[in-house]
């Protein structure tokens, strides 16, 4: 005979009846349905911290943090259905530089494309990028500092500047409601926002996406960097070799542009249901692709083979992409860089006319 053990999960709370009661009966009158649990859960994070914290400049933080976000969400919204490129660079470049020249050539030709731009809203390159684009087609993510940095002038809607205290939240921002990221040469801060963005899709904690390495006419900048880590990271074992296809050195605007479409071309999106990766496709991929990328890549499945698939039941359930073919698969959450390469191989055949 045999038994079942369910597991019960403990439900998150302050653990007195009476706030409890008041936090479920607040999340219910501002809530909906579907998000009435995480916005009780909020609320039970923000009466926590009061109860367990008694360090204002904790509270101060979260306190930021949190108003921070919610703006940012806000004003975003309207907006998410719009593919959108985040242009890092150096504040400290001149309008005469042949970087400030090509950022603002490719935020003009992107948003002719229908794209919007997103920079950090100071000098230089971020100029560059706002002053490129057609006007209402960008935002502008300033970050407060002692010395540095005003919006600069190039930003005529005054309602998309958003000003950021930390630079944890405005990294998240960059992040979470852009689709490609542009790389121009800059200092500590370009570094550091270009080693992130690379480390995210490197771990899987941020999906796919086109990163350009944009190297203006005369510049060695991103050949060097890229010597750099080759001799040294992958060398010494630090990266895999296959981490170079999260990432494109160009030389033009127009490549640039042309990279950022193609990886777009019949990849559309990914999502993780029970154990599955699925990647949702703008476009049915042929039989001869299929096999061809069951062949290539298949040493990044942990079992199975990479099938097409239609929604999953959680897909269903959420409503999510419903129109769009898929393919699924055992996906070993390991190997992202050659997820990436995958993810060419399909576009590359589309564009090639293999698939169908």
């Amino acid at each position: 005979m045999s038994s079942k053990i369910h597991k019960i999960s403990k439900e998150y709370e302050i653990g007195d009846k009476t706030i409890d009661g008041l936090i479920s009966e607040l999340a219910k009158s501002f809530g909906s349905v579907e998000s009435r649990h995480l916005l009780r859960e909020i609320l039970t994070t923000a009466v926590k911290l009061g109860l367990e914290s008694s360090d204002n400049g904790d509270l101060k933080l979260v306190n930021n943090a949190l108003k921070e976000l919610r703006y940012s969400f806000k004003i975003f919204f309207p907006y998410r259905a719009v593919k959108k490129v985040i242009i890092f660079g150096s504040a400290r470049s001149l309008k005469t530089s042949a970087e400030y020249k090509m950022a603002e050539e490719f935020a003009r030709k992107l948003t002719k494309k229908g794209y919007m731009i997103v920079t950090g809203g100071g000098p230089g390159v971020m100029e560059a990028g706002n002053k490129g684009a057609e006007a209402g087609k960008e935002f502008a993510l300033n970050i407060r500092l002692p010395f540095e940095q005003k919006p600069n002038p190039y930003i005529y809607e005054k309602d998309k500047i958003i000003n950021f205290k930390y630079f944890f939240t405005r990294k998240l921002i960059f992040v979470k409601e852009t689709d490609a990221t542009a790389l121009f040469p800059g200092g500590f801060g370009t570094n550091d926002e270009g080693f992130e963005m690379l480390t995210l899709i490197q771990t899987g904690k941020s999906k796919p996406r086109p990163i350009v390495l944009m190297e203006p006419k005369g510049s060695t900048y991103w050949a060097a960097w890229k010597h750099f880590v080759d001799s040294q990271l992958v060398k010494n074992g630090f990266i895999q070799k296959e981490d170079f296809n999260i990432f494109r050195i160009v030389k033009t605007v127009d490549e640039a542009i042309r990279y950022i479409e193609d990886f777009y071309r019949v990849y559309h999106s990914i999502r993780y249901v029970a154990g599955l990766t699925v990647l949702r496709l703008n476009k049915e991929i042929s039989g001869k692709t299929l096999k061809l990328i069951n062949q290539k890549f298949k040493d990044i499945l942990t079992s199975g083979e990479i099938k097409i698939s239609p929604p999953t039941n959680k897909e269903i359930h959420e409503g999510e992409c419903l129109g769009l073919p898929r393919l699924v698969m055992n996906f070993n959450l390991r190997d992202y860089g050659r997820l990436c390469e995958m993810i060419h191989v399909i576009n590359r055949d589309q564009a090639l006319g293999i698939a169908l």
